[in-house]
């Protein structure tokens, strides 16, 4: 593995701001290291010519020349996921096959950010189809695989970008989170993600008023480097009117010496009996926790004083309401839904079934939830939890039908540990909890109060200075 590609983000960036190393280096090195290991885990799609990205990398090399320097993403080779629309490049929407041929003429706003930080797009990262479903699979650009065992899930729908990042061919990564996609990926391929509090990340939303659930945020491999993506995609814009303004940037005033002794966590498992988990993930986790006790964190298993299977009813509405409206113009089109998956056929046909009335009930229960996780943070500092109920399953599967004897109903079912975070609004940080006894990776969800991502990073990043997973579980492939 060539020196570049094995850098952290934050030494990269310094690496090429002192330019110890050309932008030319860097993109000849990520090329290298994506034609060694892509063909093995099909993980970052619609990569360009390798001349046009080295002449756009020799651009870069001349503003540096010049004095100039656009940003800390200064000639990184970045694939954006599939799903945001980046100028020139193919956005098929995670593989829907109408859009194949579809090239954006415009940027989203996160995607004009990252370019005007000083990042080369090289392509995408794979995404199943519309975001849906927590495995990254479609018809048009096949399954990504696992980066630690190829015949498991990488999961999803950010799984490109957690396998790209895991594998060195990306430095950092952008990613979106409804019900999991950041958090399921990154635990499942030892690496970072922040899915931030609503509005941190502004997007290109249709209807700009309504509040969603979804969320734009940074996957990498350490804590210092989320933070550096986190500031170049975070802050206000006048485009998207519910988004917040930032005071500080988070890399430059995170506490990355902060000590936690004393601080309170509470621990939800399977939440008294109400999840079903595969043998071995509560263990794994658990094993983990040892570690915030050495750190001189109180850890007591306790979950927020509500019924969690209201949770779920209300999510179910939600999220009908939300993924259905969004894709009723495709579904409304005889030609467009014939291409469509089962499960986008399933969000649409959800909410068509809703009331008006229907939806502001469920926002209500999710009101109320918000409340006892409020209660829950008068008691406790931190909120953790395992990022899925299983290990990276077979990639023949569309999803799994059962977990520990328990029958999944619904496609997003078996992730069903992710999403009372994501009903709360929370910020929370992906870290990596170990392997199972099977070799399999599994992530830990450190949640923080509303709005203060930086204490889940200072969390995290204490955390992983004493157990350094990324650097002692590398994937195999990375030997090859």
């Amino acid at each position: 593995m060539h020196p570049i590609v094995a850098m952290d983000a934050t030494e990269l960036a310094a690496s090429i701001r002192e330019r110890s190393v050309s932008c030319v280096e860097v993109m000849r090195a990520t090329l290298d290291q994506i034609e060694r290991l892509n063909p093995r885990v099909n993980a970052i799609i619609a990569l360009r010519e390798r001349d046009a990205l080295l002449a756009d990398a020799r651009a870069c090399d001349d503003e540096l020349a010049r004095g100039e320097n656009r940003g800390p993403l200064h000639g990184f080779p970045q694939a954006i996921k599939d799903l945001e629309p980046v100028r020139g490049l193919p956005t098929s929407m995670g593989g829907f096959a109408p859009l194949r041929s579809f090239v954006a003429p415009a940027d989203g706003i996160m995607v004009e950010r990252m370019r005007r930080a000083g990042a080369i797009f090289i392509g995408r990262t794979n995404a199943p189809e519309f975001g849906l479903g927590s495995h990254t699979y479609n018809k048009v650009h096949g399954a990504t695989r696992n980066a630690y065992d190829p015949t498991r899930s990488a999961g999803g729908s950010s799984g490109g970008a957690a396998v790209a990042l895991a594998l060195r061919m990306l430095p950092v990564a952008d990613g979106g989170d409804f019900g999991g996609s950041l958090r399921n990926p990154a635990g499942w391929n030892n690496v970072f993600s922040l899915r931030p509090s609503l509005g941190r990340v502004p997007s290109n939303a249709r209807d700009a008023w309504l509040p969603s659930m979804a969320v734009l945020g940074p996957m990498a491999r350490s804590v210092p480097d989320l933070a550096l993506l986190y500031d170049v995609q975070a802050g206000y814009d006048a485009r998207a009117p519910l988004s917040l303004d930032d005071a500080a940037p988070l890399s430059a005033t995170l506490d990355l010496e902060r000590e936690f002794a004393g601080a309170r966590i509470a621990w939800s498992g399977d939440m008294n009996g109400y999840l079903p988990f595969e043998a071995g993930v509560l263990d794994t986790c658990r094993d983990a926790l040892a570690t915030f006790t050495e750190l001189g964190c109180t850890v007591e298993e306790a979950n927020p004083d509500f019924p969690i299977d209201d949770v779920w009813r209300a999510w179910l509405v939600l999220r009908g309401w939300l993924a259905g409206s969004a894709l009723l113009d495709v579904y409304k089109s005889t030609a467009l839904r014939a291409h469509m998956k089962p499960e986008a056929i399933f969000e649409v046909e959800s909410g068509a079934k809703l009331s008006a009335y229907d939806v502001t009930a469920a926002s209500i229960v999710r009101s109320r939830w918000y409340e006892a996780v409020h209660a829950l943070f008068a008691r406790y500092d931190f909120w953790i939890l395992p990022t899925a109920q299983l290990f990276p399953f077979d990639i023949a599967l569309d999803w799994p039908r059962e977990i520990a004897g328990r029958r999944m109903d619904a496609y997003h079912e078996w992730m069903k540990v992710v999403l009372p975070v994501t009903m709360s609004g929370c910020p929370v940080v992906t870290a990596p909890a170990g392997f199972g006894a099977n070799g399999l990776p599994m992530g830990l969800q450190i949640v923080a109060r509303n709005r203060a991502e930086r204490d889940g990073l200072e969390l995290a990043h204490a955390y992983d200075r004493r157990t350094r997973w990324v650097e002692r579980r590398p994937p195999t492939l990375l030997g090859v």
